[in-house]
């Protein structure tokens, strides 16, 4: 059985030995251990405007709840995607130009519990004025609720209050009775008669047309007993003939030929026209339709009519109509202090193939007193900041362009065809900043056609890698056909010179042999054995053979290329997860991430959890591995990446150096369209390199060069060239003070330079070809 390993040695760059012990989650860390941290790498641009939280990682079904989560008093922003089951936080901040801004502040995000599911609403029940969590139960369709204590720094932090809630049921059988709200609807938690404490509105579970009331009986304000009330609620039921259905105290839905609709809804009450009791918004899955239902009678006996309904809410602007499942919160958003309203998606997956880039609605409140009057603000509330393509998103990177900065390609899915279906596309981000300061400008949304006529993919994951080794990058990427259940490896080369704008033709896009997959299968390319051959990781779920998730094919550097990966290990690394099982929807890369001259292995799987396996060509049969790799700064600790854990999500790896350090960073694509941006800490090359080179007097020049470059050391030395995946590009076995390096044929980067003398003492020093 694999086991993780604790404490973790590995030989360092430079011959020097380091020490590192896996801490335990939660403890304070020191010493220099190697990590990652969120970091915006670089700006990201979209026509003229910089997406200011370029990095957050997309939207599909947001829910949206507020609190303060840094101690300033200033109300921040909680987000609960409700499809991959990640929390998102947002701070109340200052703008530079005044007023105030939304700023994704995801080092918050682990102060809330990881294992929420379906939704999650932040309601205070003890009247401490710090919003308490209210979600589903981990048993399906139940309630369970955590209590917001702030800790030492006044932050919060959630401690279960209970596991589920209950009501008294006075008719036989007399006693406690779960609180069920069903697996898919948004129930409405608040005070509804006015007694300072909240009660419970929500869909019947066995009756999910109607709505039921539970009220809350405790003495004081801080009890959750609770009693049905009404089942009932304002004499409204929902109908399954159509998605405006409603009828009213005393009349009955008529019986429907065939069911419409499945059960899923959403609730939101709030006083939509200023009379002092509650109406009611409500959303229905599979339906666009936000529905508005006026109160025409008081909070303690309610009663709507088919007068007070409106299908096309509100009336008096643009309607608030998405895609699918409408889900309604109303909070302030536009910092003026008034709540307005912002509706989303509240599907529970993506199966209907709905296109989210643009479906977060945000309607502000610009009634001064009153009854709210809201106004139409957009379609893409916070997702116009971030890159969002829809769906699982998958990104690369090299230079494409031949101006020597890496450019970046998102490979998404989206509703973009004139009858609605499902594409995937390749969305180009050319690097118009500097070699240090990279700036991605959006280019082409349908790179190189490939959503065109003729093609119809329903994935695509993208890779940039010199296939050939002719010096110029090539396309791979790992795609299925719309309504296939085989998922492909396809390339095709660049026949541009080194350096040059890529050319491809794909009229010769050829497949890799042999690799069978399942659809999401992810290719990753990288030279594993050290000859200097690329070769094959494939991450699968296929069970069309016998294997694990891991499968690595050794290129044999024979021609045809399509026929050179040659399966080496069916389960390479015996990678399993916590139950001693293969982890799923596996996508691996491998670059140097901690600088210590050596090639890693990085997976993601089905739980968004990065897990670092170093020194990937030292590693036994069985590989070990590092899961706490994500530095908080806010809590001063080392923690595992949270990315969403529902069992559907699809994650993609790629690695790059951005600012030309030396050091890569780390990229993650996500199931909700977007991408997440990760920083090294205490990389070992840039911590190291300026000793190394002094000590053994390491010059390298011109630098950057073009063809050439020069080695100079004290001391007689070996000389190897590594690119940063730890692929060697060239070596000089003999021992000399200088070294001639003809750079000819190489690709645009960051080389890492090596030199080592006889005795063993070694030096590196980065290198950066244009």
């Amino acid at each position: 059985m694999k086991k993780r390993v604790s404490p973790l040695l590995y030989g360092a760059l430079l011959g020097l030995s380091l020490l590192l012990v896996k801490p335990t989650t939660g403890q304070a860390q020191s010493g220099p251990l190697f990590g990652l941290e969120y970091r915006d790498v670089a700006k990201v641009v979209h026509g003229t405007d910089t997406l200011r939280n370029a990095w957050t990682g997309g939207l599909n079904s947001p829910q949206f709840s507020g609190l303060d989560l840094n101690g300033d008093s200033q109300p921040d922003l909680y987000i609960f995607d409700r499809i991959t089951r990640r929390s998102l936080t947002y701070l109340n901040v200052a703008a530079p130009a005044g007023g105030r801004r939304w700023q994704h502040a995801p080092e918050y995000e682990a102060l809330f519990p990881d294992d929420l599911q379906n939704w999650v609403l932040l309601r205070d029940f003890d009247c401490d004025n710090r919003p308490d969590l209210f979600t589903a139960s981990l048993v399906p369709g139940n309630i369970r609720v955590f209590r917001n204590v702030a800790d030492a720094h006044g932050r919060p932090s959630f401690q279960l209050a209970a596991a589920n809630l209950f009501f008294f049921e006075p008719n036989p059988p007399v006693g406690d009775v779960n609180i069920t709200t069903g697996g898919i609807h948004l129930p409405d938690i608040r005070d509804v008669n006015g007694d300072g404490k909240l009660d419970i509105l929500c869909h019947d579970f066995t009756e999910p047309f109607d709505i039921r009331l539970f009220q809350n009986t405790s003495s004081t304000c801080g009890g959750l007993t609770f009693r049905q009330t009404d089942s009932r609620w304002g004499g409204t039921r929902l109908c399954e003939s159509s998605c405006t259905a409603f009828v009213f105290d005393p009349a009955q839905c008529r019986s429907p030929q065939a069911v419409a609709h499945t059960t899923g809804s959403s609730l939101l009450t709030l006083d939509l026209d200023g009379d002092g009791d509650l109406d009611m918004l409500t959303g229905r899955d599979y339906c666009p339709e936000l529905t508005k239902l006026v109160n025409q009678g008081s909070n303690t006996a309610p009663r709507m009519t088919s007068t007070g309904l409106d299908a096309n809410f509100p009336s008096n602007t643009t309607p608030a109509h998405v895609a699918n499942f409408p889900g309604p919160y109303s909070l302030d958003l536009t910092f003026d202090g008034r709540p307005d309203l912002v509706v989303a998606p509240s599907v529970f997956d993506n199966l209907d193939t709905i296109d989210t880039r643009q479906t977060v609605l945000l309607y502000e409140n610009v009634s001064g007193s009153g009854a709210p009057v809201f106004e139409y603000r957009g379609k893409d509330f916070l997702q116009r900041d971030m890159i969002e393509v829809s769906d699982k998103a998958a990104p690369a990177f090299g230079d494409l362009d031949g101006d020597g900065r890496p450019d970046m390609l998102i490979g998404g899915v989206s509703r973009n065809t004139p009858r609605g279906f499902y594409r995937a596309t390749l969305s180009f981000y050319r690097n118009t900043g500097t070699a240090t300061r990279p700036v991605f400008q959006l280019t082409d949304s349908n790179y190189l056609n490939l959503a065109g006529p003729g093609r119809s993919y329903a994935s695509l994951r993208p890779t940039l890698v010199d296939l050939n080794r002719d010096g110029a990058l090539d396309l791979a990427f790992s795609a299925y056909a719309v309504g296939s259940s085989y998922n492909f490896v396809a390339y095709v080369l660049n026949t541009a010179p080194a350096n040059r704008p890529a050319v491809f033709n794909l009229a010769a896009l050829a497949y890799i042999d042999g690799i069978p997959s399942r659809p999401l299968d992810a290719a990753a390319f990288a030279d594993i054995d050290g000859d200097g051959n690329v070769d094959l990781l494939i991450g699968t779920d296929t069970n069309a053979c016998p294997g694990g998730s891991l499968r690595y094919y050794r290129n044999t550097g024979t021609l045809p290329l399509r026929s050179a990966f040659v399966l080496a290990d069916n389960d390479f690394g015996q990678l399993r997860n916590a139950a001693n099982q293969r982890p799923s929807s596996l996508s691996p890369t491998v670059a140097d991430v901690d600088g210590d001259g050596t090639p890693d292995l990085l997976t993601v799987d089905v739980t968004g959890e990065l897990r670092l396996f170093l020194s990937l060509r030292t590693q036994s049969s069985i590989f070990l591995d590092r899961s706490d790799v994500l530095y908080n700064a806010l809590l001063n600790e080392y923690q595992p990446t949270r990315l969403g854990s529902r069992l559907t999500n699809h994650f993609t790896l790629a690695t790059a150096d951005l600012n030309a350090d030396g050091a890569p960073e780390v990229f993650v694509g996500t199931e909700t369209g977007g991408v997440v941006a990760f920083g090294s800490r205490n990389n070992l090359l840039l911590s190291t390199r300026r000793s190394a080179a002094a000590a053994l007097t390491l010059s390298v020049y011109p630098n950057p060069a073009a063809t050439r470059a020069t080695v100079e050391t004290a001391q007689p030395v070996r000389l190897t060239l590594l690119d940063l995946t730890g692929r060697l590009v060239h070596s000089a076995p003999g021992l000399a003070r200088t070294h001639a390096l003809d750079l000819r044929g190489l690709a645009a980067g960051v080389y890492v330079v090596r030199a080592e003398t006889a005795a063993g003492q070694s030096g590196v020093q980065r290198l950066i070809v244009r």
